[in-house]
Formats: C-alpha cells, sequence, structure tokens
C-alpha cells in the first residue's frame, strides 16, 4: 500500500515541477524580447519567483522516486532495463533545470546574449523528454 501512496504523490510532484519547467523558458522567451527596464525587472522577479517555487517540487520528485526504488528493491531496479533508460533521462532533465537557474541568474545580470528563438527551442525540449519518460514508464519497452 505504501508504494501506491508514493508513486501518487510522485505523479503530483513531477506533474507540479514540470509545470515550472515548461513556463520558465517561457518566460525567458518574453524576457529576451523585451525592452523596456520595468518590464524586464517584472520578469526577473517572476522568474525567480517561479525557479524557486517549483523547486521543492524537484526536491520532493527525487525523495519520492528514490524511496519507491527502495520499496520495489534492488533485484526489481537491476531487472528493469527501461528504469535505467528513464533514469538516465532525468538525470538530465535535474541538469536542464541547472541550466534553467544559470539562464535566470544570467538574466538577472542583464547579461543574456541569447535570442527569442533559443528560448522557444529551451522550452519545447523537456516535452520530448517526457514523452520519453512517459512511455518508458508506461509501455515499459524493455
Amino acid at each position: 500500500m505504501a508504494i501506491l501512496w508514493f508513486k501518487a504523490f510522485h505523479i503530483f510532484f513531477v506533474i507540479a515541477w514540470f509545470a515550472g519547467i515548461f513556463y520558465l523558458p517561457r518566460l525567458f522567451v518574453y524576457h529576451a524580447d523585451a525592452t523596456e527596464n520595468s518590464v524586464k525587472e517584472t520578469f526577473k522577479i517572476m522568474q525567480r519567483r517561479l525557479w524557486w517555487f517549483v523547486l521543492p517540487f524537484a526536491v520532493l520528485t527525487a525523495i519520492t522516486g528514490i524511496g519507491m526504488l527502495h520499496l520495489y528493491g534492488s533485484a526489481w531496479v537491476a531487472a528493469s532495463g527501461w528504469l535505467h533508460a528513464k533514469l538516465t533521462l532525468v538525470v538530465l532533465i535535474y541538469i536542464y533545470y541547472g541550466y534553467l537557474f544559470k539562464v535566470m541568474k544570467q538574466f538577472e545580470r542583464d547579461e543574456n546574449q541569447r535570442s527569442a528563438k533559443f528560448y522557444r527551442f529551451l522550452n519545447e525540449a523537456p516535452v520530448l523528454v517526457l514523452l520519453a519518460i512517459v512511455i518508458l514508464v508506461i509501455v515499459k519497452p524493455f
């Protein structure tokens, strides 16, 4: 029964975290296009608040995920090839989230040198990773 609680909370935390992951780069798109200082300052506040708001969801996603791995046991983890692929993608998402922090700090210092088009791509990339994760978890192709 505990595993079901871990799964429920894990899914909730992933959804909440990804809401931020999808929206933060969209703010970067608008920020990169902004020309007025007051608008840029507003985007800086929004970006910072969003990043810190979803950080606990990123942490809780990891905690509940590790909890499920523990409950399933090492034999199950070792035998689940799909899980290894999923965990690799999850690590990439955490690296991506860290990169968003770096970009946010560049915007805070008014050091952005990238175009809105770059941030549009950055905004869309995690959608494909999330799709791959969902397929791996549901279909378990290997």
